[in-house]
């Protein structure tokens, strides 16, 4: 068992006693956690993701199940007579966090049109509570249990588009839209790029997972970014131009973070990130570059508030299980 969530007590359940289970589903596979009211993580399973609402929902709660069934003489405080107490979920698409509804999931088959999932899941899973939230709002609540307990952070995910998850006082900024940390779409040059939103030259045409393929194609987002910065770290000449252009994009959205939110950390996550260090190193000098004419810059200090997320953490899973829990204190 791994304690990833620490002092929570058992008030964590929302003063109840039992398990909560986080689901992170996405476009190839549904990572599951069961979480002890202490935030211990008792189980982590991974399942490849099926298509289409029906398939998806009964893979979630064959999850689900999985993660709370008791092991032979192991005395986990979960069997198959005890659902959990709450199920959360992050899933990709335009997500209603009040109706449970999820639309626009085209890398699960569910097509445009709004879909009940948190209400089919429940159903499927004899009632059990299911909260519904984005993919990136779960990743950012999770990144702030493993790397910001108690403080604000944002969490900007470099894939295929470019968005961010902003927890501000232990709740996640949501808007009166829904759009808080949409800064993909924010429009930096109107003479640029067509986006996929309608407009152009929005900051995700540059400085997005697809973006870096773009510019540098070698595969998906991520195959693409780990050749880049090899390629760099080898002192190609074209490459380090790729990576330090891209990373200077990069480095506008950090800087666009901490001036509107101006969080203790902001977090690089999505597929881009499994390059690691180079890319953390690329965008904080970038940071400094952008710097050097102001001081008022400078004395935010933004290169210094980077972080990755640990390599192999269920984090969107762990954030999914915190839905609906309120923020201690």
């Amino acid at each position: 068992m791994t304690t990833l969530l620490t002092g929570r007590g058992p008030t964590a359940a929302g003063g109840r006693d039992g398990v909560r289970v986080g689901l992170d589903i996405g476009g190839t596979k549904i990572e599951g956690v069961a979480l002890a009211p202490d935030g211990t993580v008792l189980a982590h399973r991974r399942a490849p993701s099926p298509e289409g609402v029906r398939a998806v929902v009964d893979a979630a709660a064959a999850v689900v199940a999985d993660l709370t069934r008791e092991p032979p003489g192991t005395g986990a405080p979960t069997g198959p007579g005890r659902p959990p107490t709450a199920v959360g979920v992050g899933i990709p698409g335009l997500v209603d966090p009040v109706a449970g509804t999820v639309g626009d999931a085209v890398n699960l088959g569910f097509g445009t049109a709004r879909v009940p999932f948190g209400r089919a899941l429940s159903e499927r899973l004899g009632g059990v509570p299911v909260l519904v939230e984005n993919d990136v709002n779960v990743s950012a609540l999770g990144a702030r249990e493993l790397l910001a307990p108690g403080g604000d952070l944002a969490l900007l995910s470099l894939g295929t588009g470019l968005a961010a998850g902003v927890v501000v006082g232990g709740v996640l900024l949501r808007g009166a839209r829904g759009a808080a940390g949409e800064i993909g779409h924010l429009a930096i040059d109107p003479r640029g790029r067509a986006c996929p939103c309608g407009q152009r030259g929005c900051l995700e045409t540059v400085a997005s997972g697809a973006a870096l393929r773009r510019a540098w194609p070698h595969g998906d987002e991520g195959r693409s970014a780990e050749h880049l910065f090899a390629a760099a770290g080898a002192g190609d000449p074209a490459a380090v131009a790729v990576r330090d252009e891209w990373a200077a994009a990069v480095a506008l959205a950090v800087r666009t973070l901490a001036l509107t939110c101006d969080p203790e950390r902001v977090v690089l996550g999505g597929g881009v990130a499994a390059v690691g260090a180079p890319l953390r190193e690329a965008v904080a000098a970038a940071l400094r570059a952008q710097a050097t004419g102001s001081a008022f810059l400078r004395g935010l200090a933004v290169e210094d508030r980077i972080s990755l997320l640990p390599p192999g953490a269920p984090v969107a899973a762990v954030g999914a299980a915190r839905l609906g829990v309120p923020a201690p204190g």
